[in-house]
């Protein structure tokens, strides 16, 4: 593709799109013995007495460790460390651009899940969070949960960025279509990373504090169709057997086409054109279209709504309503590391969701969610999400 070699010829003239820039100049003697020797020993000396100190005197005040193994980068697979480290400079980027967050790539040689969780606790004293990133499920949530007690937010964002943005979206979607939330039937097709936390949002979507909300139902397909308890091919699969416990209420079986029959909402994680018409006019009134797949989606959004679709999303930025990740894990680390957050929580997560809804002002069919270059968005999910912290008094590590 034309696009393809254009990207590999402007990386090749940057040599990638990172650099470090000093902070403080180092132009005299008097810049050098502050900058480093002898004055950098008073800084050393101070944070050994207080090591809570290296998150105001150091990098670590404003510093996120982008982390992976390159097992599952994009839509390309398991293509390693490597071939993972231009992905991993542009979501350095994005966090500077979208909330003033220093980035750093971190490309392990290693997909032995030990052996990450090792390395991540050796890393933490130098950064501010964890983004994990582009981890192959289950390992993903293996390595997330282990690094939950590190004194510092850990995030993956295949999950949970994807997962936030959707019940974003799914919200003011609910809205135009006329919809109650608590009355929804929802199909979602793919029960990798993405999917199991758009479960866990869609079944729990309220704060601490207020009532239980959540959608009515959740049917999850994958590539053998519907999860239910009945399936035995998933008994060695702790991930789906969860989600066969937790989901399809009815215990339905078959195909995606029979879980559609009679739902709400279909949301794709999965993999493109796999949704035809027909399934769509087999769906209730008014159906809601999340074709996330990149970069084809499960369907074209013209034929979505030629179907009968009232809201049609997709992960791709030339079509209307495009989930996408940057509206999300840039402000939640802005919050996160504003309130001194030791962890993401449930209620930051949904605080970050509704922040997100709320930056549409003017809702239609075509604007659900705002526009992914909208740079003040990371800014009002940060407030959000510190506010939402504040509120719970988790004692900060």
């Amino acid at each position: 593709m034309e696009l393809y070699q254009e990207a590999i010829e402007k990386h090749r003239q940057l040599g990638g799109k990172l650099e470090t820039v000093s902070k403080m100049s180092v132009e005299t003697s008097a810049d050098l013995s502050l900058a480093y020797t002898p004055g950098v020993a008073g800084v050393c000396e101070a944070i050994h007495k207080d090591p809570k100190l290296a998150s105001e005197l150091t990098l670590k005040k404003n510093t996120v460790a982008v982390l992976t193994d390159g097992s599952a980068v994009l839509g390309l697979g398991n293509i390693g460390p490597e071939a993972a480290l231009p992905v991993m400079e542009g979501k350095a980027i994005l966090f500077k651009k979208y909330a003033g967050i220093d980035a750093f790539p971190i490309c392990l040689n290693t997909q032995d899940t030990d052996e990450i969780i090792k390395t991540a606790r050796l890393l933490a004293p130098t950064f501010a969070g964890i983004n994990l990133e582009d981890i192959s499920a289950p390992r993903c949530f293996e390595i997330e949960d282990a690094l939950q007690d590190l004194g510092i937010p850990v995030f993956h964002d295949d999950q949970h960025g994807t997962a936030i943005v959707v019940l974003a979206a799914l919200l003011n979607a609910a809205k135009i279509s006329g919809k109650n939330i608590s009355d929804l039937e929802v199909v979602i097709n793919g029960a990798g990373a993405a999917g199991v936390s758009i479960v866990n949002l869609l079944q729990n979507m309220n704060v601490e504090g207020e009532a239980p909300l959540g959608v009515k139902n959740i049917i999850v397909c994958d590539t053998k169709g519907i999860i239910n308890q009945s399936r035995n091919d998933i008994n060695n699969n702790p991930a789906k057997q969860i989600l066969a416990q937790k989901t399809n209420k009815d215990q339905k079986s078959g195909s995606l086409r029979d879980a559609l029959l009679g739902s709400d909402v279909f949301i794709g994680v999965s993999v493109g054109n796999l949704l035809t018409e027909a399934m769509i006019q087999s769906m209730n009134a008014e159906p809601i279209i999340f074709a996330l797949a990149n970069p084809i989606p499960e369907i074209m959004p013209e034929l979505a709504k030629a179907a009968g679709a009232s809201v049609v999303a997709t992960g791709r930025s030339d079509f209307a309503n495009q989930v996408n990740n940057v509206l999300a894990f840039p402000g939640i680390f802005r919050g996160a590391l504003d309130a001194k957050a030791p962890i993401v929580s449930h209620s930051m997560k949904i605080a970050a969701a509704r922040a997100i809804a709320g930056c549409v002002s003017d809702l239609s069919a075509d604007l659900i969610i705002p526009n992914a270059l909208d740079t003040s968005v990371g800014q009002r999910v940060g407030e959000e999400v510190a506010r939402a912290f504040e509120k719970e008094k988790v004692p900060v590590l």
